[in-house]
């Protein structure tokens, strides 16, 4: 049996013990109700005829049901499609079109997008809504209960249960394909990394249709209990961890900035957390050092992606281990089964020593079978010795200890030079005006590209092209220095936290500066 859903048939764990708490809607399902769910779901599902194999595109908020969702979707052998509801027409119909999905699985609001597209999807057989029936779609509340004992449909390790679409931050999404074996190995690497125990507590604020929400499953497989949040908020967040006492704290650079920035007596609310998991972005050393200053919680800085399932094949700074962010940089070391390599830029055959910068390759359990229907782009980052080609730059100390210098294709060359954006961020943001920066490059005649700051300052502040240089230049190389300051009220991000050069490039790409 290779069913990532037999963790909830465990009979270690009791069934009326709390599974997941949602407190917005003031409901909690015990283990033996999300069984129960998981259960009724995938077998109305069977009964419209979707298959093992066959695509089911989920569209909802994060909740409940999308939970039960994954759950039900794998236990009957299909393919879980996550996406966002925020996703608009266009981009949900490239999901279903892409990956073939026979099935859809939304709310009201949803449905009526996805009536809309209905005639451009040929493969979309069946919407379940949420609640209650409209414009052609089964109800969710019309599927019976299912037999107590109905078993997961067996699967073999390889067996695909996931597409996961990427962010899409280089261009068109692209479809990871995960399996049973990759899931299961990936929610065992979490486990072990946190230490996460049956009376652990966890707080999740990542989208359920992001691979972020694996962090509340690792909760689930070890007995413990996951409090869901839909979005970020700090006030909320910090409510829900004094509330229900929480152990485990999901957070990521823009909330650990929050809680650095909270109001004196905020430590206290966390009283109970034992780490704070962040993730999706960098933490910027600085950021790092003055929470770990003030709250003393160990952060677990975790490296992965959606083609490892986050740290399932990647690493992290494990709390026990405190040499691990003595400088408040690194990622970490392998977790579970996966091997961390550095390779040439160009020639990605040939290794790196310690020290020396290059992309970083993971190989290990959870890294994904390839990109679905994209031969060539899966060749040319799934090598066929096992190692995945991440696109990010970094390097392994001697003790192999992973550090993160930026993404291959945020590098910028100028001149010849070489220039690594975030190295360039981590000087600008402890400047006492900034609130948040990001560095870029732009085409440049004479220079190829030219380097770019913007910036999102703190109230009551300013800072000039001036102030920035001098400031730069007792930190960095003259060719580092941004030669442009652009002042924004805010900077784009996926999910609130990954940045979005990309989408800076192409907004100030051509721009004549007017600050």
């Amino acid at each position: 049996m290779s069913n990532v859903t037999t963790l909830l048939d465990a009979k270690s764990v009791p069934a009326a013990k709390a599974a997941l708490i949602c407190p917005t809607r003031n409901e909690t399902y015990s283990y033996g109700k999300l069984r129960d769910e998981m259960n009724r779901i995938g077998q109305g599902l069977v009964t419209l005829g979707v298959k093992k194999g066959d695509r089911v595109c989920i569209y909802l908020d994060s909740s409940p049901e999308y939970l039960i969702s994954y759950f039900a979707i794998w236990r009957i052998g299909a393919v879980a499609v996550p996406t966002n509801i925020v996703y608009r027409s266009e981009e949900l119909l490239h999901a279903i079109n892409d990956a073939g999905a026979s099935a859809i699985i939304t709310d009201s609001q949803g449905v009526n997008v996805v009536s809309a597209i209905r005639h451009n999807a040929p493969t979309l057989s069946h919407i379940i809504c949420i609640k209650t029936s409209c414009n052609g779609s089964v109800a969710w509340e019309s599927f019976p209960p299912a037999p107590a004992n109905l078993r997961a449909v067996n699967c073999a390790t390889d067996d695909l249960c996931h597409i996961q679409y990427t962010a899409g931050t280089t261009g068109k999404p692209k479809g990871a394909m995960l399996t049973h074996g990759n899931w299961m190995t990936a929610l065992d690497a979490e486990r072990e990394a946190l230490r996460l125990r049956p009376d652990d507590v966890y707080l999740g604020i990542y989208p359920m249709g992001h691979v972020g929400f694996s962090w509340g499953l690792s909760m689930l497989r070890a007995g413990g209990t996951y409090v869901m949040m839909e979005r970020f908020e700090i006030d909320r967040y910090l409510d829900l961890a004094e509330q229900y006492k929480v152990t485990v704290l999901a957070g990521m650079p823009p909330v650990i900035h929050s809680l650095v920035h909270s109001p004196p007596g905020t430590g206290k609310r966390l009283a109970n957390a034992r780490v704070i998991i962040s993730g999706g972005g960098q933490l910027l050393p600085a950021v790092w050092e003055a929470f770990d200053h003030r709250y003393h919680i160990p952060v677990a800085n975790s490296y992965g992606l959606s083609e490892t399932i986050v740290i399932g094949s990647g690493t992290t700074t494990l709390p026990e281990y405190p040499q691990l962010t003595m400088n408040y940089q690194s990622v970490g070391v392998a977790v579970g089964y996966t091997e961390v390599t550095i390779v040439d830029v160009d020639d990605p055959e040939k290794e790196l020593a310690s020290g020396e910068r290059g992309e970083i390759a993971l190989r290990g359990p959870s890294v994904a079978k390839g990109y679905w229907n994209m031969p060539k782009a899966t060749a040319a980052v799934f090598r066929k010795d096992g190692w995945f080609l991440t696109g990010d730059i970094g390097y392994l100390n001697e003790e192999g200890i992973l550090y993160i210098t930026d993404r291959k294709k945020d590098m910028i060359i100028m001149s010849g030079w070489k220039i690594y954006p975030t190295e360039v961020e981590n000087v600008i943001i402890q400047h006492p005006a900034i609130a948040d920066v990001a560095v870029f490059g732009v085409p440049d005649e004479r220079k190829g590209e030219v380097v770019v700051a913007a910036v999102v300052l703190k109230p009551g502040t300013s800072f000039t092209e001036s102030e920035l240089e001098s400031w730069c230049r007792d930190h960095l190389a003259g060719y580092k220095i941004p030669r442009t300051l652009m002042i924004v009220g805010a900077l784009p991000r996926v999910h609130g936290w990954k940045l979005l050069r990309r989408t800076l490039r192409e907004i100030y790409g051509g721009f004549s500066p007017v600050l």
